[in-house]
């Protein structure tokens, strides 16, 4: 069974004669305890983890002991336990799954080994509220720790720590106590901690001579063409490190963002395929297109579900029932949670590990065109990054306006049906997003002023994302009629959920011609050749 929570805490230095303040002005001492705690904490031989800002230990001792899994969050850090489990025997340990899970996009194949050893004397104080409710816990710490990494050492330390409990931790009240506690603990002589963790001070110097993941070293030179795409591609491989957890945990808006960062990542080798090529980018090209269906299946559904319940809660018409609106979205609901499983097994699977390390190994090695290789293609030298860049913005921009011209087109097409004629729209949003991250890419590697592109482009996204959303939502309307009709169920709701989002979809439509017109003249501006 595992347990989580979100760990707001300041943690702060202070010498070993320093008196505890009283913390009446914050609320009732409840309970004092002392502990004598011991963890290791464990990484790969090259801090894969701690680099990751991601700790994993296991402690005795204390109310808490057992197996202890810290990753960053955006309030402070999610922390998730698991037991102890059996005794570590011949320097062997078995990670609990469910933690281990968390961490397998990081550690991979790679071995967990001992990084350090804390050993920590501490007094817990409880500070409860008027009803005697915890609203914190102050922990004054002796700590004692050693680096287990070759040339580590030992050190001992005190701090104090005050984190917030019960409902707080992520409200502004819980922000307002930690600020009144730490203003109270300053004044009583304590300073701010030179170290963030117990682990990084643990370490000490051996953290800097540890060995160094491969994708981590620079390897081309930094102001080139290609040391800016690396860049853009790292960005986009840290953010779908950083999201894998989120989405096995199912965490709000996951889904989404690693489906984002699939897609950036696989559209920024697309577009500057005229800096690295190769094979393995194709190979990393076709499992990112594997990956990111999978997780836009979860993402539709998950839109779909959205929209349906804001369709019924704004109908005044009153014609939607309770037992309908229970019936349509648990239908979705269930869609979401078979794709997200679906997603989950992919992340556990062997072939989504190896598209992890195909695309370090990318990043370690990058697959630059040559000048000779470039040289029957184009007349710039894949050396000159400015030029090289913007190329890969006319090439973007030149996509959108063949997009577009045949979106417009092919729109009063009666020939076409009118899912052939939407498609043309869907593949103009794709190629407006493709000439966004291209030009927030050009713009971070040259200093090319494309932001007008760039908040143009997020424009025409944001009118056709709505374009689109009413699209699938109308197409698991008329899914789900078929199946209500097949068990003989009344299917006039979902008739008038259809209706109202063709309606939604025509409207959203109305600005389309202004975005597009918004992109060319911001383009324009730039100089580029059309």
């Amino acid at each position: 069974m595992v347990s989580t929570f979100l760990e707001v805490e300041a943690k702060f230095a202070v010498d070993q004669d320093a008196a505890v303040p009283s913390f009446e002005e914050l609320g009732a001492v409840e309970t004092t305890h002392h502990h004598s705690l011991s963890a290791i904490y464990y990484d790969t031989r090259d801090l894969r983890l701690t680099r990751s800002k991601v700790t994993l230990r296991r402690r005795t001792g204390g109310g808490d002991e057992g197996w202890h899994l810290k990753l960053p969050s955006a309030q402070g850090r999610l922390e998730l336990g698991a037991p102890l489990g059996e005794e570590p025997r011949d320097g062997q340990i078995e990670v609990p799954e469910e933690l281990l899970a968390q961490i397998r996009s990081i550690v991979r194949s790679h071995e967990l080994i001992p990084i350090a050893q804390v050993d920590n004397e501490r007094t817990e104080i409880t500070i409860a509220n008027e009803d005697s409710s915890p609203i914190a816990e102050f922990c004054d710490d002796h700590v004692t720790a050693s680096s287990l990494l070759l040339g580590g050492s030992s050190r001992s330390w005190r701090e104090w720590e005050i984190e917030l409990a019960g409902d707080l931790p992520g409200t502004e009240e819980g922000t307002e106590l930690i600020a009144q506690a730490s203003e109270l603990l300053r004044a009583a002589g304590a300073r701010t901690s030179d170290s963030p963790s117990k682990l990084v001070a643990a370490l000490g110097a051996s953290l800097h001579t540890a060995p160094v993941p491969a994708y981590l070293a620079q390897q081309v030179d930094p102001d080139s063409a290609a040391g800016a795409v690396v860049r853009a591609l790292k960005a986009n491989r840290d953010k779908m490190v950083e999201y894998d957890p989120k989405v096995r945990r199912d965490e709000w808006d996951s889904v989404h963002q690693m489906r984002v960062a699939t897609r950036e990542l696989r559209s920024h080798l697309q577009t500057f395929d005229g800096v690295l090529a190769g094979e393995p980018v194709r190979i990393i090209l076709d499992e990112l297109k594997m990956l990111a269906g999978l997780l836009g299946k979860a993402r539709d559904a998950e839109v779909v579900e959205e929209r349906f319940a804001w369709l019924i809660d704004s109908d005044d018409s009153g014609l939607i029932s309770e037992d309908e609106r229970a019936q349509i979205l648990g239908a979705m609901n269930t869609e979401y949670q078979r794709a997200h499983r679906h997603v989950v097994a992919a992340l556990n699977s062997p072939r989504y590990l190896n598209l992890l390390e195909q695309i370090d190994a990318l990043l370690a090695n990058p697959p630059v065109i040559t000048r000779e290789e470039s040289a029957h293609s184009t007349a710039t030298s894949p050396d000159d990054m400015e030029h090289v860049m913007a190329a890969s913005l006319d090439k973007a921009f030149a996509s959108l306006r063949k997009r577009h011209k045949k979106a417009v087109r092919n729109w009063e097409n009666k020939d076409l049906s009118l899912h052939e004629r939407e498609d043309y729209f869907h593949d103009m949003r794709k190629a407006a997003k493709k000439l966004r991250y291209s030009a927030e890419a050009v713009h971070e590697a040259t200093g090319l002023k494309t932001r007008k592109v760039f908040k143009a482009c997020k424009q025409m996204q944001s009118t056709l994302g709505d374009f689109q959303d009413a699209v699938t939502s109308r197409d698991r309307i008329a899914h789900l009629a078929q199946q209500h009709r097949r068990h003989g169920r009344d299917t006039f709701a979902l008739g008038m959920l259809y209706q109202r989002e063709r309606e939604l979809g025509l409207k959203a439509l109305k600005s389309y011609e202004e975005d597009y017109a918004r992109i060319a003249a911001a383009y324009k501006q730039l100089g580029r050749k059309k």
